[in-house]
């Protein structure tokens, strides 16, 4: 049975917070939430040092507002800052930082902005791993959202393998209690949906599903002028944790 330790969460209610602290809980954890509506800025570092009494260990879990690559960079940059420091000044012993899947790869846009997060976590005093995730099954209804014009939302090709948010979840409470399997001395892993899938057919998917008549169609919506998106650079290593359900699945759920 995994030891029972004092966990903060920031961005505890977001998509991906809201059921990394439910599950946390779930396996007897104390779990301290992060976020303006409780009272702790992570920009400001309002409330930080108080919400880390005690923590062992934290997870940056958090948003920011915009996917414009300056203002996310300024935000990713100063959080991991302000968590880093006041976590080694409270004690901490380790942060699990959440990124996206082949971030790396990229040198422009939100992708760009989380490889300096990334980058700023690790050059911290406070150890750090990082749980690099696909696409959130519910990042499709946010995107057709977004790129709908009259009655067309027009998406890329994304080749990618959606994951649903409570799976990975799941997966960063098993990095908490040791049960991953991640390779020694590697500080990055990774976790996504069971299958490739396509970003355009997934939104069709959606579309059928509400019947409200949206036609989807190929469009770009991303910053991508090298093709990345659409030649894999997004899809998991081989030695990824594949994670159902698809996103049919999980749609018809």
């Amino acid at each position: 049975m995994a030891t029972e330790k004092k966990i903060a969460v920031a961005g505890a209610t977001g998509r991906l917070g809201r059921p990394a602290v439910e599950i946390l809980r779930e396996r007897g954890h104390e779990v301290v939430p992060i976020s303006r509506g409780e009272g702790v800025d992570v920009i400001s570092g309002e409330g930080l040092a108080t919400a880390l009494e005690g923590v062992e260990l934290i997870i940056d879990a958090a948003t920011g507002p915009s996917p414009d690559q300056a203002e996310a960079t300024e935000f990713f940059t100063t959080a991991a800052r302000n968590l880093q420091q006041v976590g080694a000044e409270r004690g901490v012993e380790g942060i699990l930082v959440v990124s996206i899947i082949g971030t790396d790869h990229f040198n422009t846009g939100y992708n760009a902005a989380k490889v300096v997060q990334e980058r700023a976590h690790l050059n911290g005093p406070v150890p750090v791993r990082i749980l690099r995730a696909a696409q959130f099954h519910e990042f499709v209804a946010e995107l057709v959202e977004w790129s709908t014009k009259g009655d067309t939302a027009y998406l890329p090709e994304m080749r990618t393998q959606l994951v649903a948010a409570r799976s990975v979840a799941e997966a960063l409470a098993n990095m908490v209690d040791g049960a991953d399997s991640a390779p020694l001395g590697n500080p990055i892993a990774e976790v996504a949906g069971p299958r490739e899938e396509n970003l355009l057919e997934a939104a069709k998917l959606l579309a059928a599903k509400r019947g409200n008549g949206l036609s989807i169609e190929t469009g770009e919506i991303f910053e991508d002028p090298e093709g990345l998106y659409t030649a894999g650079a997004v899809l998991p290593g081989p030695l990824a944790k594949l994670a159902g359900p698809t996103y049919e699945e999980w749609l018809n759920g």
